[in-house]
């Protein structure tokens, strides 16, 4: 189940992620997307969903592709453990390669098991320091998921976090006024990628996102650099 490059199809699902933010009305709209496309990215994935943690530890699933997502993230939240709630402790990945055998979380494997998920993929949210959830496939099958999946759910969740921002998280109902206000400068500075390393405008978005992600800005600051600098790229 190797693709050609470890990176196929990225490009165009990161590109879809910043339309996608900068087209909801509000950030309960955005996710409700974003499941989608994770969903899309993993081959195997039968669903995704994002869960929440907020400032009093309060945890939701913001949006998830299916009911079996969101049962199976709510008995985590009701036993207090599980792939997701490790995954934003640790802010580190959590693979449970099968629910029927894993000996971590046996109350919540079982009952999963049991509903059908056999495999579960959980990489963690962060956003200027702050772990604010995390982002998570489920499949039918076991060991549905590789390196290879949790690398590109990495990168995705990277941008879904700095895209959304730990505020409009955790608030759920603030809207995406001020992203979509952004919207000319950010195209303008991808424009401007794309003539200065002459790349194509899905890369060019790409870069964008991961200097966004690497030093901690919002895309509309990274890209607010971007048209300040006329050297070299950000």
């Amino acid at each position: 189940m190797e693709p050609d490059s470890p990176l196929a199809g990225l490009d165009p699902a990161l590109a879809r992620v910043q339309g996608v933010v900068l087209q909801a009305a509000t950030a309960a709209e955005a996710v409700d997307r974003l499941v989608e496309v994770a969903q899309e990215l993993i081959p195997l994935a039968a669903g995704a969903g994002i869960s929440l943690v907020d400032e009093d530890g309060q945890c939701t699933t913001a949006a998830a592709t299916d009911e079996a997502v969101v049962a199976a993230n709510a008995l985590q939240f009701e036993l207090g453990a599980g792939p997701c709630l490790r995954a934003w402790d640790t802010v580190s990945p959590q693979y449970v390669a099968d629910t029927a055998t894993d000996p971590r979380w046996p109350v919540w494997a079982r009952a999963v098991a049991e509903g059908g998920l056999r495999s579960v993929l959980s990489v963690p949210l962060v956003v200027e320091g702050h772990e604010i959830g995390a982002l998570e496939v489920y499949a039918t099958e076991p060991h549905a998921f590789t390196d290879h999946e949790e690398h590109l759910l990495g990168l995705l969740a990277g941008p879904v976090a700095v895209l959304l921002g730990v505020d409009r998280i955790r608030r759920g109902t603030s809207t995406l006024q001020e992203a979509v206000s952004d919207r000319d400068r950010i195209e303008r500075a991808v424009g401007v990628l794309m003539e200065r390393r002459n790349l194509p405008e899905a890369t060019a978005r790409t870069s964008l996102l991961d200097t966004a992600r690497d030093q901690r800005q919002t895309l509309a600051q990274t890209a607010d650099h971007v048209l300040k600098d006329p050297g070299p790229e950000p």
